[in-house]
């Protein structure tokens, strides 16, 4: 989870040179509860910030996750659609799209992880 920024629609971001690798947080997952369906948004895909990147389904919910940077989907997860179980069983490491970002600064609107998890904190109460 070190050098990870985090969005209030609880994404992860992980930041390798202009991609932004993007997963769904611990936190939500755990509120969403065992997750059965995965899809993330196809390679090739241009996004704008907070488009549509993936959806996922739970028994308890359906849930859509945002793009935190604009740019250009140039990987995306089909793991997940065969075992979107690993969600669950691995939030930190289970990543839906690589987004080519066309302006990094976009990053500096995410929250660090401690600001993130005093958010968080709030959405439970």
């Amino acid at each position: 989870m070190e050098g990870l920024k985090f969005a209030k629609t609880h994404e992860w971001v992980k930041v390798e040179g202009d991609l932004a690798i993007i997963g769904l947080t611990d936190f939500a997952q755990e509120e969403l509860g065992d997750i059965v369906y995965a899809e993330p948004e196809p390679e090739g895909s241009q996004v704008e910030l907070e488009d549509i990147i993936g959806t996922v389904e739970s028994v308890k919910a359906a849930s859509d996750l945002y793009a935190p940077v604009s740019g250009e989907i140039v990987e995306a997860n089909s793991e997940i659609e065969d075992a979107p179980e690993m969600i669950n069983q691995a939030p930190w490491e289970t990543w839906f799209v690589k987004i080519r970002m066309d302006d990094p600064s976009q990053l500096d609107q995410l929250l660090d992880k401690d600001a993130y998890d005093a958010f968080s904190e709030e959405e439970k109460a």
